[in-house]
């Protein structure tokens, strides 16, 4: 380790069409730190003069989750977790680069209804896991572009296609994005006590072959990346 400023900020994307237009925006870039095994990559950057680690945890559940415990041991509670990049369109009416800063979040995974449990409840959790207040005031606040608003964003790990598409709007009326990272991040920064917001931007409106989130992928996260880092600067 070196004697780098502790980050203002633990930026956590899943892949690294997520990671590079931070890469990009990046005045200085500090040491990089791969693990042996799985996806997990961080790279301590400088963006508009703020420190910040830029972490790659690799796509799902057990990778985000793993990436927020990195950053939790390594930073402390009191460095807010961010989660960019990319989600699938979910409500009506939402397009193509709209940007959702997330609210709440859900894991549309868990059915426990059996138990009593509400659908998308994890047993012994809420139903849903509130984000930050603070970081998703600021996120709204810091000046961007059109496309930005507050949501519910849920996380499962299946690509979203037309056909589930239908099943999660019937079972889940509240969603309005659906990633596979935010709401395990969320959980863990819940039940760590540590600040989280999830900034995503619409890749796809879960269309039926996942061709339309190839073709957009890299424009929305430049998007995500446009409003984390007005978030950075609000947060000075």
């Amino acid at each position: 380790m070196t004697d780098a400023p502790a980050p203002r900020a633990a930026i956590l994307v899943a892949m690294e069409e997520e990671a590079q237009p931070f890469l990009d925006r990046a005045e200085h870039h500090g040491e990089t730190f791969a693990r042996e095994r799985g996806h997990g990559m961080r790279r301590d950057l400088v963006i508009d003069g703020i420190p910040v680690a830029l972490i790659r945890s690799g796509i799902g559940f057990a990778n985000a989750t793993a990436a927020a415990a990195y950053a939790f041991y390594t930073f402390g509670a009191s460095v807010p977790l961010i989660s960019a990049g990319t989600a699938g369109g979910l409500a009506s009416g939402i397009r193509v680069g709209h940007v959702v800063v997330g609210e709440r979040y859900v894991n549309m995974n868990a059915d426990a209804t059996a138990f009593g449990y509400s659908l998308g409840q994890v047993p012994g959790m809420p139903e849903h896991y509130a984000g930050d207040e603070e970081l998703t005031a600021r996120a709204i606040a810091a000046p961007h572009g059109d496309d930005v608003g507050t949501g519910v964003v849920g996380s499962s790990e299946v690509f979203v296609t037309e056909k589930r598409a239908l099943k999660f709007r019937e079972d889940f009326p509240d969603v309005v994005a659906v990633d596979m990272e935010s709401a395990a991040i969320a959980q863990f920064a819940h039940t760590h006590g540590q600040a989280f917001v999830s900034v995503r931007a619409i890749s796809d409106l879960c269309a039926p072959d996942g061709t339309e989130f190839l073709t957009h992928v890299d424009g929305a996260a430049e998007r995500s990346a446009d409003v984390v880092v007005g978030l950075l600067r609000a947060l000075g």
